[in-house]
């Protein structure tokens, strides 16, 4: 009875502190969801409003004390059934082969694919000797004969002949599953094309979207044309998300020195802006005694803050992040609206909740979950820092600290989920950071809201003048920076485990009322110990054949030095070990002869060919265990055998030797599970297992 007394006191304790643990739960069962080796029927969900129903009602009856932990699990099955309704509302149709063929469709996208080439994202599409049933809704197409992004317009009917095919899985398997991100954008389709695009009718939006579109891309251009090189491109995408002129180099570099938070419309942006709006009306209002003195100047400025970060997030083509900066930032805005404290856990975690609700599957993005850390630990450090006395320091001094406090602090909060997402820790980030953030927020930003607004009489040139030399010095500082030798360090990729159990132990350690929150604090380090205790795949094979990887003790040895480059690049990331293509295959760890490579791994024998001609001329299996061909091999082989059709089906393969000499094959179909991103594929059996006398299990 003590034990059960002991709970309910740390029960009541959290009265007043219990609505911050809605999203949490609503996260929980969101990424549960996203976690099930099987999609559920619907019908389990609304049949779980019954007992949902029912533990609800109980809540209202039982102990006051107990009542949450009731809510607790219905807001569980809420999110998870919230993940559900928002994966079939987006339900699409996806292309189910290879095609080739004439592809018709409306510009609703224009950016730029990983190798800069140009690439257009079209609706209405319509492919050759397809019914309008089985063609995606949208299709995403890479220009490789196209330079120039001026020559199409948003809402441009254009047409090209090209390749397509579904969106591709994870690289390895448990790696990031583009087919799911795609299926959430309503991509069923993604291929490129070295033909000729022709435009069959020009531009004319019919709807708000693609007319705020074609807008965004006018100002994109307008910005560029008066602003030349990388800082033009910097000034359109932090003024309209435009960012199909940066360069790779750029963007690298500002990955490299953890700038790149710069670069996306997030909270940054959203934040300057809408507090620049606001400081200038409220002061601009409290010049005027008459206005000051009869009208709530401070709410009139809120007002005008929400109405031009709507604006702001219209023109900037709404992304994920630009949405959440904006609820944020409204949120908060609402609280001053209401006389109510706006820098507050609460106004975080209805942000957290409405985000959840409108965009389930922003929980697993690096976006949200950056934001929201840094968000978090800011409100979190800043609202103890009330607790000291800091008016004693000179007004210089102050602005001085917030600065550096406020970098440090969300560099440490986003510092975690930038690695396991990206693999990579800026070692002289803060520094970067410093140099870099007070000027976008007292110059970059100010200048460009002083330009958007002189720009209907022509005299945005001011603004846009003062905003490059901003912008000139942060990639200045970018470069410098990000050159220093042993600036940029490496993480392996963490176990899937690691992100959740740290999340769950940093958020019981913010959240929780007493000195049971340290208990967070120990579920973060032993997150740390499992992210250290990590350990990469001997043998990773990718789902076109075409590439094997091999662990060695000098990292990663691959078998091509080309072909191939976006997948191994993945993987030498995923094993800390970023290095070039042709240094990683240099390392050895296989034999090559011809369009055969032959792996070992333990006493286990790989053999991969490459064409029809070298598959059609091997006895058997070559005296391998497992064959891996990127053909189709139309003989019954006395061995474990992937071909291009087996690997369509079951993605890339992990291969291990466990203890007992047995080889363990993991396919990414394995990890992902049998959901509707990747249905119509015939899933391979789990767990795939070799026995040392070549017995499948």
């Amino acid at each position: 009875m003590r034990a059960l007394a002991k709970i309910e006191n740390a029960l009541l304790a959290q009265r007043g502190h219990l609505f911050c643990w809605v999203p949490v739960c609503l996260g929980i069962g969101i990424g549960g969801y996203y976690q099930l080796p099987a999609e559920p029927d619907a019908l389990i969900f609304i049949a779980m409003l019954v007992p949902i129903g029912l533990l609800y009602a109980a809540s209202r009856v039982v102990r006051i004390s107990f009542a949450p932990l009731l809510v607790a699990i219905c807001l569980i099955g809420a999110g998870a059934g919230i993940a559900k309704f928002r994966t079939d509302h987006v339900a699409g149709p996806v292309l189910g082969f290879r095609y080739y063929g004439a592809i018709e469709g409306r510009v609703v996208n224009i950016d730029r694919s990983g190798s800069d080439a140009v690439r257009l994202t079209l609706d209405q599409v319509k492919l050759e000797r397809m019914s309008s049933e089985k063609t995606p809704a949208r299709v995403r197409v890479s220009l490789h004969g196209e330079d120039e992004t001026a020559n199409f317009n948003p809402a441009d009917i254009i047409m090209t002949t090209g390749h397509l095919s579904p969106p591709s899985g994870p690289a390895e398997p448990g790696g990031f599953d583009f087919q799911r991100h795609a299926w959430f954008l309503k991509i069923g389709g993604v291929g490129y094309t070295r033909n000729p695009v022709v435009r069959l009718e020009a531009a004319r939006p019919s709807g708000f979207k693609l007319w705020v579109f074609g807008q965004r891309i006018a100002l994109a251009d307008a910005v560029r044309k008066q602003i030349d090189g990388e800082a033009g491109a910097f000034a359109a995408a932090i003024m309209t998300g435009d960012r199909s002129a940066m360069s790779q180099k750029t963007i690298g570099n500002l990955r490299a020195t953890n700038l790149a938070h710069l670069l996306p419309i997030s909270g940054l942006h959203m934040g300057l802006l809408t507090g620049f709006v606001f400081a200038v009306i409220r002061f601009g209002l409290a010049l005027i005694p008459w206005i000051a003195l009869r009208i709530p100047t401070k709410k009139i400025a809120a007002i005008f803050s929400l109405l031009i970060g709507a604006a702001y997030l219209a023109l900037s083509g709404g992304s994920v992040a630009t949405e959440l900066a904006y609820i944020m930032v409204a949120v908060m805005l609402v609280a001053v609206l209401l006389d109510r404290r706006a820098l507050t856990l609460r106004a975080v975690a209805m942000a957290a909740t409405i985000v959840l609700i409108i965009q389930p599957e922003a929980l697993v993005g690096p976006g949200f979950q950056m934001s929201f850390a840094a968000t978090t630990a800011l409100v979190l450090v800043f609202g103890q820092m009330r607790r000291f006395n800091t008016q004693r320091l000179p007004k210089w001094a102050r602005a001085v600290l917030s600065v550096v406090l406020s970098s440090a602090v969300a560099g440490f909060a986003t510092a975690p989920f930038a690695a396991a997402h990206f693999n990579m820790f800026a070692h002289y980030g803060l520094i970067a950071n410093l140099l870099s953030v007070p000027l976008m927020g007292l110059v970059v930003m100010p200048a460009a809201v002083l330009a958007v607004c002189f720009a209907p009489i022509g005299g945005w040139g001011a603004g846009l003048w003062l905003m490059e030399k901003g912008l000139l010095w942060i990639l200045y500082v970018a470069d410098r920076v990000a050159n220093i030798e042993g600036g940029l360090g490496h993480v392996i990729a963490p176990h899937a485990a690691v992100l959740p159990v740290l999340t769950l132990g940093l958020l019981w350690l913010s959240l929780w009322q007493g000195r049971a929150r340290f208990a967070g604090l120990v579920v973060a380090i032993f997150a740390g110990v499992l992210w250290m205790q990590s350990t990469r795949p001997a043998v990773l094979i990718a789902d076109s054949g075409g590439l094997i990887g091999v662990m060695g003790e000098n990292g990663r040895a691959l078998s091509r030095a080309k072909g191939s480059g976006f997948v191994a690049g993945i993987w030498l990331e995923n094993d800390g070990n970023p290095v070039a293509q042709d240094i990683a295959a240099a390392r050895g760890g296989y034999d090559v002869s011809g369009r055969e490579t032959r792996v070992v791994l333990g006493t286990w024998k790989i053999l991969q060919v490459s064409g029809k001609t070298a598959l059609s001329a091997l006895a058997g299996c070559g005296g391998a265990d497992v064959l891996i061909a990127t053909v189709e091999d139309q003989i019954d082989s006395p061995c474990q055998v992937f071909d291009i059709i087996a690997l369509r089906n079951t993605g890339s393969l992990a291969l291990e030797v466990l203890e007992n000499g047995d080889l363990k094959i993991t396919t990414a179909s394995d990890v992902a599970g049998n959901r509707p991103w990747n249905a119509g594929k015939d899933l391979a059996p789990t767990g795939i297992l070799l026995t040392l006398n070549s017995d499948q299990e």
